[in-house]
């Protein structure tokens, strides 16, 4: 056996195969690219869907619950619109975070503007907040490969 030098790696170096991308990779870097931008997209309309609650509604809404439903949709909205951002690798508790978003925080806002329109929607939001859930527990309970991987543009 030939005598190991300082250039010599410490780890064998990995051979082509593992080195070349795979579909999977490639799949899950895409859905991941698209998790991102959807995240980005939530909570900027969760930050203008806050601000229009705090202003714009009060003029056509006066009852302080809905006020206050709309200010928890957008809350809420925010706060897993980040969680999206983290959860981005994660395509199963990402989708499960948009989910939840979009039926949680979207029935929240429809029955806030018009309930008698949108009275359907009411066991949407549970649903929503099922999702929500789920997508937190995916996250604690399922595999972990270190911190998250941010996609590039």
């Amino acid at each position: 056996m030939p005598p190991e030098d300082e250039s010599s790696p410490l780890l064998p170096r990995p051979s082509s195969s593992l080195s070349t991308p795979t579909k999977r990779t490639e799949s899950t870097m895409a859905s991941s690219a698209i998790f991102w931008k959807v995240a980005a997209i939530s909570g900027a309309t969760a930050v203008g869907f806050g601000a229009f609650g705090a202003h714009g509604l009060k003029k056509r809404i006066a009852d302080p619950a809905k006020l206050a439903s709309w200010g928890t949709a957008a809350q809420y909205q925010l706060i897993h619109s980040v969680a999206l951002l983290m959860a981005s690798g994660n395509p199963v508790a990402a989708s499960l975070f948009t989910a939840g978003m979009t039926m949680f925080s979207g029935s929240i806002y429809a029955l806030t503007l018009n309930p008698d329109k949108f009275k359907f929607l009411g066991p949407v939001t549970p649903i929503g907040g099922v999702c929500l859930i789920a997508g937190w527990l995916v996250l604690a309970f399922g595999k972990r490969g270190g911190p998250p991987k941010f996609p590039r543009f």
